[in-house]
């Protein structure tokens, strides 16, 4: 007997295959708050992963500025748009060569920390995800710019 262990959703938006351990993250850089109906599952089994989680947002739908800024995260998610608890959209994520806007250098002497600019990322590596600052040409892993993620002001 399969066991359901995280609801069905009636319309919104389902973010899975998000590695394990990675879902509190992408709630905070997509800015999902308190007054969004949210359903979290954590270090679910999954065949193709081992681990995985996933996130349910009730009546929401998610641009694609906030599929890049998942694809930093979680490469390997998955979003599914859900209209009357069926799907109509599956989309995978997937990082972009340039990257604008979605990050602060992680370089405290870089000119975009210090003047009002775009800052853009130019995409070194995508297994891992390696990525380099436009302006003082520093590479960073994700790891190391994790924290450096802009959020959303949903």
């Amino acid at each position: 007997m399969k066991e359901l262990k995280v609801d069905a959703i009636k319309d919104g938006t389902v973010i899975d295959h998000i590695p394990a351990g990675k879902a509190l993250k992408i709630i905070e850089i997509l800015g999902i708050s308190e007054n969004d109906q949210l359903m979290i599952g954590t270090h679910l089994s999954s065949k193709k992963y081992g681990k995985k989680d996933i996130i349910k947002v009730e009546n929401r739908e998610f641009s694609q500025h906030e599929l890049n800024l998942v694809a930093l995260i979680a490469p390997s998610a998955t979003f599914v748009t859900i209209c009357n608890f069926g799907s109509v959209k599956k989309s995978q994520v997937e990082l972009p060569a340039k990257i604008e806007r979605l990050i602060k250098c992680p370089n405290p002497t870089c000119i975009t920390n210090n003047e009002i600019m775009v800052t853009k990322f130019l995409v070194e590596s995508k297994s891992p995800i390696a990525i380099r600052c436009s302006y003082c040409e520093r590479v960073y892993r994700i790891d190391d710019i994790s924290k450096f993620i802009i959020p959303l002001q949903v």
